[in-house]
């Protein structure tokens, strides 16, 4: 079994480290299910709404351009016929779906194996959040400005609003809940902060020691 990680508590009194839970931050990384995951947050983002109109839809063409016969030009009753020019779509797309099914096991994989790169690489902190008695942006940049590169990922609860406040305005600064945790924030951070709050809530969404990673 691999030995539980480390990572040190920033905003505590005095300097200390904290032991993870080694099921989520020392297994390894996949990267075929990393590949696959971020594809399917990324393409779950997409609207797949594509704007079209019908010639029923377009804006004009109420009367006939020309009298039926005698102009020695081709009969037309309206100028938002599809071949004019300004005229609405035959064929309108469809909605599109760019949905990438990857189950569950494979997902919660991939963010253990996203987890387990910050803690092995050293770029995992836990947020000690006694010091922030009101909103501060100072004190939070003071933080991050002794440890850790941008871009930074904060990890707190809904209920943490004073972290939510004091780190949102950083730049280059993400501050997200447990609950919309992803592959691909996690693979775009450089550094991630979790609160002692939102860890069990990252363990939870990480199926912590529940399920095997696989293959």
């Amino acid at each position: 079994m691999a030995s539980s990680p480390k990572a040190p508590v920033l905003g505590g009194a005095k300097q200390q480290e904290v032991s993870l839970e080694a099921s989520v931050f020392a297994v390894g990384v996949k990267p075929h299910l990393l590949h696959e995951t971020v594809r399917a947050e990324l393409n779950a983002a997409r609207a797949g709404t594509r704007g079209a109109k019908t010639r029923g839809l377009v804006a004009g063409g109420r009367s006939k351009p020309w009298r039926q016969k005698g102009t020695g030009r081709a009969r037309a009753g309206t100028t938002r016929a599809p071949h004019w020019t300004g005229g609405g779509v035959a064929f309108l797309p469809g909605m599109s779906n760019f949905e990438v099914k990857v189950n569950r096991k494979a997902r919660r994989a991939a963010l253990r194996g996203a987890l387990s790169d910050h803690a092995t690489k050293g770029t995992l902190a836990i947020l000690d959040s006694s010091g922030f008695d009101e909103p501060s942006t100072r004190k939070a940049a003071g933080l991050l400005a002794g440890w850790g590169d941008r871009p930074t990922l904060v990890v707190v609860t809904e209920g943490e609003d004073v972290l939510v406040k004091s780190f949102r305005n950083l730049e280059k600064v993400l501050v997200t809940p447990p609950s919309e945790l992803e592959v691909a924030l996690l693979l775009w951070a450089r550094s991630l902060v979790v609160s002692e709050a939102a860890l069990p809530l990252v363990l939870a969404r990480a199926g912590a020691a529940v399920e095997e990673a696989a293959q």
